[in-house]
């Protein structure tokens, strides 16, 4: 890690958000009593590089827990730990050896050992779970697509469910691609932009070591 120094950071934006000269952290957490920022060389090690507690009085702002890393890049791995009460019968199960995924973050890396039940039994359960990963929206290849600029007196939005909309073959796109989210807007309809899709959350069956 290029610096030990650890600033208050902002609570916004949520997630995790690359600067210049390190990234910025933030989650909300309403009932943790302490949260730590745990941060990864590698998916399946079995411990973090680093651990940054962080300090309720510098680092907390209401209900969100905030810091600011120099030296960090996209790419990097990291997840959470918090602590706080363990109430289910109030739907709190706060249980500080586990490693939890940012709820707000735009990758997640996937270990060689995950196992999605070690989630569920007692002790640390570092080494099989799934981390998150710092991305850059702005380093994202559109591959050339742009806005359609049609005006909005003669734009229709609507939600679709894209890989369920492309499964059938009279979608007309090709049949490698059907089903998927690997479509762009010309496979389907060169009319049609995907430029508000649905939340897209990863699934716990991501084949190992994928993002």
């Amino acid at each position: 890690m290029a610096s030990t120094e650890i600033n208050r950071g902002q609570s916004f934006p949520l997630g995790a958000t690359p600067a210049p000269d390190g990234v910025n952290f933030s989650v909300f957490s309403k009932s943790s009593h302490a949260v730590e920022l745990l941060l990864f060389d590698a998916v399946d090690d079995p411990k973090p590089a680093r651990v940054i507690p962080l300090d309720p009085r510098k680092n907390r702002t209401y209900h969100y827990w905030h810091t600011f890393v120099p030296g960090l890049k996209p790419g990097q791995l990291y997840g959470y730990r918090a602590e706080g009460p363990f109430a289910p019968q109030q739907g709190l199960r706060f249980d500080r050896d586990k490693v939890l995924l940012d709820p707000y973050g735009r990758g997640v890396a996937v270990p060689r050992r995950y196992d999605r039940l070690a989630a569920s039994w007692a002790g640390d359960n570092t080494a099989t779970a799934m981390k998150s990963v710092v991305a850059d929206p702005r380093a994202y290849d559109w591959e050339g697509d742009v806005p359609l600029r049609r005006p909005f007196a003669r734009t229709v939005i609507y939600e679709m469910h894209v890989g369920g909309f492309t499964r059938h073959p009279s979608s007309g796109v090709a049949p490698e691609k059907r089903g998927t989210y690997a479509v762009k807007r010309g496979d389907v309809h060169k009319n049609i932009s995907f430029s508000l899709p649905p939340p897209v959350v990863p699934s716990s069956h991501a084949p190992p070591g994928s993002h």
